[in-house]
């Protein structure tokens, strides 16, 4: 048996979908990524990453990964998982987040190593100053700006409350 690094078993086992593709590998995704930004690549890009989740008897999580060509549109995809532990308000936003920065922390991993590693990289977070999330921000945004990201909450994350909110139904 080979002792992959903990990285390369998660990027094995992440599949995203795209609208207009399918399903993708993370790998497969990533070349989509860079393949529209070599498209026109003299235009300004920001790569947004949020997840939303679904509660129910298992909690449905989506992850968006959105490539934003500014001014010009975009791509997204993004990947479904549950989990049956997760049991309060809490949990879950944390849970979201730790996603988030799990897939941005593997995308800047390999846009380090093709070269592209100035593209801003921001985490859309699912909490507001509106709402039982409000008590959770200044934690959630701690932990994510303290990882290296910008966050954005309601009313501009959209990444989280309508990209990745639209496919956890």
């Amino acid at each position: 048996m080979y002792n992959l690094p903990l990285s390369c078993v998660i990027i094995k086992a992440m599949e995203f979908i795209s609208p207009t593709k399918g399903r993708l590998s993370f790998e497969e995704m990533f070349r989509e990524i860079i393949s529209f930004i070599q498209e026109e690549p003299k235009n300004p890009y920001h790569l947004i990453v949020g997840t939303d989740s679904l509660p129910g008897e298992e909690v449905y999580f989506v992850t968006a990964v959105i490539i934003h060509r500014i001014g010009s549109g975009g791509r997204y995809f993004y990947r479904k998982i549950t989990n049956k532990h997760i049991k309060s308000l809490r949990q879950r936003i944390f849970y979201e987040a730790t996603l988030s920065l799990e897939t941005a922390s593997l995308i800047t991993s390999q846009l380090a190593k093709n070269g592209v590693s100035e593209l801003p990289i921001e985490i859309h977070v699912d909490v507001g100053t509106k709402g039982e999330t409000r008590q959770l921000i200044k934690e959630v945004v701690g932990m994510i700006t303290s990882s290296g990201y910008s966050a954005k909450i309601k009313p501009e994350s959209f990444g989280a409350s309508k990209v990745a909110d639209k496919h956890s139904k």
